[in-house]
């Protein structure tokens, strides 16, 4: 990883030790899902190339695809101006979300679904 890169993650401005991670397909634009990042989660994701994310709920780091091989291989990440989010894009494997569906907006605010499912979750978790 270039000096450069690890000067900007630590200008990063990390709430609570974290910061928003938009996740977005690097073909389609689409927006497959949202999650949040620490330090150790984004320098590994520089490094691998292989998106990698804080669980809040689990309180630990995840590698996106480690269970179910749908994982999210990162093509670029790009910074907001405020420093405060970070904007993955990915080529994504398989479907981004747990349930299934190809993103995790996969339904509107009256709950018709409008996503593909693209995989039984039953199947992989």
């Amino acid at each position: 990883m270039s000096d450069s890169a690890l000067s900007l993650i630590d200008s990063l401005k990390f709430e609570n030790g974290l910061i928003p991670a938009i996740v977005q397909d690097e073909k389609t634009g689409d927006v497959l899902m949202f999650a949040f990042m620490n330090k150790e989660a984004l320098k590994l994701t520089l490094e691998t190339k292989i998106a990698h994310y804080w669980s809040r709920s689990r309180k630990s780091l995840w590698k996106k695809g480690e269970t179910s091989g749908h994982y999210q291989y990162v093509k670029e990440v790009l910074v907001d101006c405020d420093e405060d989010a970070v904007l993955l894009l990915v080529e994504q494997v398989g479907g981004a979300c747990h349930t299934g569906y190809q993103s995790c907006f996969y339904r509107k605010i009256d709950g018709k679904v409008i996503g593909q499912k693209v995989f039984d979750a039953e199947d992989v978790y």
